[in-house]
């Protein structure tokens, strides 16, 4: 159990390929973008918060 290689990668991308189909990979893959791009912004959003709140502790 360590490094991931060329061969295990693509042994993995033949069964999501077989899983999901040809068409259904460009949908999945701007959901996973969409949903990382939105973690990112409430992520950003919420560190000034936690700032203030350290803060309001002193």
């Amino acid at each position: 159990m360590g490094r991931f290689g060329v061969t295990e990668i693509l042994i993995i991308l033949a069964v999501v390929l077989l899983l999901f189909g040809g068409k259904k990979i460009p949908e999945l893959m701007k959901g996973l973008g969409s949903g990382i791009k939105e973690f990112k912004n409430a992520a950003k959003d919420d560190q000034p918060a936690a700032k203030k709140e350290e803060e309001e502790v002193k």
